[in-house]
């Protein structure tokens, strides 16, 4: 099979370390191919940019991953390359999207079935976007709305070492979240699917914020952050904006139907993971 991947980002970047071996090719664009130079075996592209070999690689990919939010204007992928996305028709197309696109429901319980509550400019434009690649697919892409990502140097133990983290305490606030390696294997699994559809990855335990930084004290034996209460923390826009969506995120569809098991089915076993690995040390 050969990969093509629209924006080499955090998970995109695992998801190569753990599956690229399954490719008998990989292509994918960046924003600075001088910062990728240590990315051995991948085809590397700039974007924006529509030079030949980049189309003709994109056009004869057999599994073509999106990982390019949305913008004012749309998808930016689909904005450039309508005509050569149309020519792909029938080979799997996969595009990361994210389960704020549920928005606010008090937090209740929501699923792939729940319509999209998106009361933010952003959230509107993922709406936007999902629909944008079902409409360039035929209806034959797959996407995988992703929870709150966490990872190697992305983490609680990470932020707490750096002395950024902040316990900022919203009553009823909840996130689900997903270890970056969790990711990787959502993707393979619609991979090996043969049709497309939606799908939510995300944990099986969606916990206040503070919670999670509470664990990740407890770990590392060191002092906690003073609580902040949200209405008066000081936070940037985008920062407090994540606070708009709150839902308990089913990924029920994700284990019964692309038959997924997550290796960390919860923030504490993912931290345990990391905690072991050396992170926050």
């Amino acid at each position: 099979m050969r990969l093509f991947i629209f924006g080499l980002g955090y998970s995109a970047r695992h998801f190569v370390h753990r599956f690229g071996g399954a490719f008998s090719h990989i292509t994918a664009t960046v924003r600075d191919s001088a910062k990728q130079a240590n990315l051995s075996g991948i085809e590397l592209h700039p974007f924006p940019g529509d030079d030949r070999a980049l189309v003709e690689r994109m056009r004869s990919a057999d599994i073509l991953l999106v990982s390019i939010p949305p913008d004012r204007g749309g998808d930016p992928v689909i904005a450039a390359f309508a005509d050569a996305l149309a020519a792909r028709r029938g080979r799997k197309t996969i595009y990361l999207s994210t389960v704020g696109v549920y928005g606010d429901h008090g937090g209740a319980w929501v699923d792939e079935s729940t319509p999209a509550r998106a009361g933010l400019d952003r959230t509107r434009m993922r709406v936007a976007a999902e629909q944008a690649w079902l409409d360039a697919t035929r209806g034959e892409a797959a996407i995988l709305r992703l929870a709150g990502i966490y990872g190697p140097d992305r983490n609680a133990l990470a932020t707490l070492r750096a002395g950024s983290a902040r316990r900022i305490v919203k009553p009823g606030q909840v996130f689900n979240r997903i270890h970056v390696d969790d990711i990787a294997g959502a993707i393979m699994a619609t991979v090996r699917c043969p049709r497309g559809g939606t799908w939510n990855v995300c944990d099986d335990e969606p916990a206040p914020p503070q919670d999670v930084i509470a664990y990740a004290v407890k770990l590392m034996g060191v002092p906690p952050p003073a609580e902040e209460a949200f209405e008066t923390a000081k936070m940037s826009a985008m920062a407090r904006s994540f606070y708009a969506g709150n839902a308990r995120v089913s990924n029920t569809r994700l284990t019964r139907e692309l038959g997924v098991t997550l290796a960390f089915p919860n923030y504490r076993q993912g931290l345990d993971a990391l905690w072991d690995a050396g992170e926050g040390r």
